[in-house]
């Protein structure tokens, strides 16, 4: 009911939008604009959340009075389907906005969906604007040659701008966190191969490492709920290389496959032994990550030995349980010693320009964005008003990365404060190279609250470079619109196969002795060659 009152609004918006678009004093409006008179009018389509509006919103302030600018606001929520839901409607009605800003965890346009909509025309190429009015862009571009090949289409066409937030923890999401001091109460030392890491499970179920006589840890935990938090990736790796999405490995150029070589059966064998001898919780492979953090909050004790995770506020935000957990570099395997590798930026177009954009417009907007580019107008749009939201560096700071220079500090809100409403947020994250993210002013103790992110930066160098030499790069392939739902189609049909078999033979409901065979052919009714002929003819065709 909720989700069809929030379409019937969104449909009405639009209408409301499309009467306000023939009313006179519109009109006025643009012939004013023609005249150079007045500001540029920009209809704008973004995500806002409760704490922000982006009318009055001091940046956006500071935007319109830059460049002469009068942004109109068409708001959607931060809910991923409705605010998905909402901007296809207003594409299918014909009486889109100038101007698409996107959040790319929210909702932004897919490559295929910038391929589709740029050859109907609905959509503008942006490479002569940026080539004549944003010179940051350009430079961007031209310094970062993985940024342009997920901004520039097969055809060499800029339909939209993906952010580049080169966020290093993210990098690398796949991680293992131990309870360091039930490590330290049963005189463990950290491990570094499957069966090291066998061995401390085991103690850590058997030897009451929490001190309350009861057999009740939970060894090991994770959720399939989130990508890094599934336990197979992190456990796999040590076997062969897993990508966590797509089980795709690139070998000298070549495309194949991960899931059906012999490799993968043997971390299979390994996960299923731990799982034997109850030393992953059943319910790693089935619950939500609000499930894993009641294990990992558990009140009556302290009962989760370790958990898969990006960081440890996703399993556990008690703080008396918070500090307990350390990373541990990738294990050291009979085949390999991985780490899943993610580009940290996610393709797609989160800056669109739309056919009823004017040139006036068009021109504005690049260079609104443009300035996103810079050091000053990124802090300025992402992190806010100075000495309100953050600070220059002061005596004595330290940035998060040992031997960085320091660039600023955020200044966290304080309880009951009235939201600030100066920045953009994450609908501004167009450029945070890893050297900017490096230069952000962290305490240096890394269990407190203000050193969590150097935490979580410390942890992330255990795992950098220990990816394969090549990795298939998802964020650069462009899917042909032609062959997408195809695409799609097999994907999923893979993904969910692989998924519910590993289940299946590490819990033991199949042998994976007597049925490995059989589904290593499953595979061929799945298409698999198929969709690797597609993932090889896109990766050759990529911007690379």
């Amino acid at each position: 009911m909720k989700k069809t009152i929030m379409l019937l609004f969104s449909l009405m918006l639009i209408v409301s939008l499309a009467l306000a678009g023939c009313s006179s004093n519109d009109k006025t409006d643009v012939s004013q604009q023609e005249n150079g008179d007045g500001p540029i009018k920009i209809k704008v389509f973004a995500p806002q959340n409760a704490e922000t509006d982006l009318e009055t919103n001091s940046f956006t302030k500071l935007a319109e009075e830059k460049f002469n600018l009068d942004l109109e606001w068409q708001t959607t929520t931060f809910d991923t389907t409705s605010a998905s839901e909402v901007r296809n409607i207003a594409l299918a009605s014909g009486d889109f906005p100038d101007l698409f800003l996107l959040i790319p965890w929210v909702d932004q346009f897919s490559q295929t969906d910038l391929l589709r909509y740029g050859k109907q025309g609905v959509i503008l190429p942006l490479n002569d604007l940026i080539d004549n009015y944003a010179p940051n862009i350009k430079k961007v571009l031209e310094n970062h040659p993985y940024y342009k090949s997920m901004a520039a289409a097969p055809d060499g066409n800029i339909y939209g701008l993906p952010q580049l937030n080169e966020c290093f923890h993210c990098s690398y999401g796949n991680k293992l966190w131990l309870n360091s001091k039930w490590m330290e109460k049963l005189n463990l030392q950290t491990p570094s191969t499957p069966e090291e890491l066998k061995k401390v499970l085991k103690a850590f179920k058997t030897q009451d490492p929490n001190g309350n006589g009861k057999q009740d840890e939970v060894p090991l935990s994770g959720s399939p709920g989130l990508i890094e938090s599934s336990v197979i990736p992190y456990l796999m790796n040590g076997f062969i290389y897993d990508d966590a999405r797509s089980r795709l490995l690139l070998e000298n150029g070549k495309v194949d496959f991960a899931a059906n070589k012999e490799e993968w059966k043997q971390g299979l064998a390994y996960i299923k032994s731990l799982y034997d001898e109850g030393l992953i919780d059943k319910g790693a492979f089935s619950q939500n990550t609000e499930a894993l953090q009641k294990t990992g909050n558990n009140a009556d004790a302290q009962i989760l030995g370790a958990a898969t995770s990006m960081h440890p506020s996703i399993f556990v935000t008690e703080s008396e349980y918070q500090n307990d957990y350390d990373a541990i570099a990738p294990l050291n395997g009979p085949n390999s010693a991985y780490a899943t590798y993610n580009f940290p930026s996610s393709p797609g177009g989160t800056f669109v320009l739309t056919s009823n954009a004017s040139e006036e417009a068009q021109i504005a907007a690049i260079k609104l964005v443009d300035y996103m580019f810079t050091q000053e107008g990124q802090i300025r749009s992402h992190f806010g008003e100075e000495d309100v939201s953050w600070r220059k560096p002061q005596e004595g700071d330290v940035a998060i990365e040992e031997g960085a220079e320091p660039i600023l500090a955020q200044i966290p809100s304080k309880e009951g404060e009235e939201p600030r409403n100066d920045n953009w947020g994450s609908m501004a994250q167009y450029y945070q190279p890893r050297d900017f993210r490096d230069g952000w002013i962290q305490s240096t103790d890394i269990y407190s609250s203000a050193g969590y992110e150097r935490r979580l930066q410390e942890a992330t160098h255990l795992y950098e470079g220990k990816e394969p030499s090549e990795v298939f790069p998802h964020w650069a392939i462009w899917i042909d619109p032609a062959v997408a739902d195809e695409v799609a189609m097999i994907r999923t049909n893979i993904e969910d196969y692989i998924e519910q078999n590993s289940l299946q033979f590490i819990t033991g409901s199949k042998d994976l002795e007597t049925e490995w065979d059989a589904y290593v052919e499953g595979f061929e009714q799945l298409n698999l060659k198929r969709y690797l002929e597609i993932m090889q003819e896109s990766y050759d065709n990529s911007n690379l």
